[in-house]
């Protein structure tokens, strides 16, 4: 039962341990380092899906485009982008997952037992859109600079993080920096992230329910965080779907030609199947990879910090 020390329901009493202030600055750091090290980890396949974005024509397949790059750049030109990469997508793991948990826990309370029983899927989308709000505004900044660094020609635009900063906040007039991605990024993000959230703790709830029927701390951590991995992997494919026209267009923003134009006019010239479907496939792969991931390093942290697995209750 989850009762406070007041003898009311209170959602933050549900899991192992009550959801306090360390709780949710613990759940804060294990979300850092699912996101940072993850995203940073695949930069190589950014690298490739955002000028196959920018530059279809150039750019045709992701072995190609990776072909293309390590021939024009060396094989460091895989790895631009790196540093605003880990920090920015740091900062983001840090507000989404923490504030995921705290969010989720107060909408819960919110609704009352019955109806945070009854309404799931809801309170898990609304605290995944609350978080993700917070998190791209943390965000924001560090994927522009990442994406002008990913997508400019060799030798047009400084590489090292702290110099790209520089010149996206000298050249702001023309880069928008530091917040003029923020409605595509939301755009792209919270769509992604309710997806990302609700698949995965629908997901591993249904693991819980037809695959592993015993109660689920009858299991053993390794079985927990495998079932923690293959939903968050399953979960990743919808989440690239459903976000990726989006993330077409913060992309197609840092390409010279498109400055100063809109995100509709941006959209008409490209064409709604091409935003959709360039560079989907690897971004399938990348995410799909990136989500399991992303869930198995947060669930092994709070499974080291004694707080068990998330979802599957």
């Amino acid at each position: 039962m989850a009762v406070s020390p007041s003898g009311k329901w209170d959602a933050r009493y549900l899991g192992p341990v009550p959801h306090d202030t360390t709780y949710y600055m613990k759940c804060m750091l294990g979300g850092a380092l699912a996101c940072g090290f993850t995203h940073a980890g695949i930069t190589p396949l950014d690298v490739a899906k955002c000028n196959m974005q920018v530059d279809p024509a150039k750019f045709k397949s992701t072995g190609q485009a990776l072909r293309t790059i390590v021939a024009e750049e060396t094989s460091r030109g895989l790895w631009k982008g790196f540093g605003p990469t880990f920090v920015g997508y740091s900062l983001q793991g840090l507000f989404k997952y923490g504030l995921y948990e705290y969010f989720k826990d107060m909408y819960m309370n919110m609704a009352g037992e019955e109806a945070s029983a009854q309404y799931k899927g809801l309170i898990w989308c609304a605290g995944s859109a609350s978080a993700e709000f917070f998190a791209d505004i943390a965000l924001c900044p560090l994927e522009m600079t990442k994406v002008k660094i990913q997508t400019s020609p060799a030798g047009t635009f400084p590489v090292p993080m702290f110099a790209a900063l520089s010149h996206m906040s000298a050249m702001k007039a023309e880069t928008r920096f530091p917040f003029g991605s923020l409605v595509p990024l939301w755009s792209r993000q919270i769509p992604y992230t309710m997806a990302k959230f609700f698949f995965f703790e629908y997901i591993v709830a249904l693991f819980y329910k037809h695959v592993f029927t015993a109660p689920k701390d009858t299991y053993s951590k390794p079985t927990q965080l495998g079932v923690t991995f293959a939903s968050g992997y399953l979960a990743g494919v919808v989440c690239a779907v459903v976000s990726h026209p989006a993330d077409s267009l913060v992309s197609l923003m840092g390409k010279p030609a498109n400055r100063g134009k809109s995100l509709g006019a941006i959209a008409s010239e490209t064409g709604i199947v091409s935003l959709a479907t360039k560079g989907l496939g690897t971004r399938v792969v990348m995410i799909g990879t990136l989500t399991g991931f992303q869930w198995w390093i947060y669930d092994s942290f709070k499974t080291a910090m004694g707080m068990g697995t998330t979802g599957g209750k």
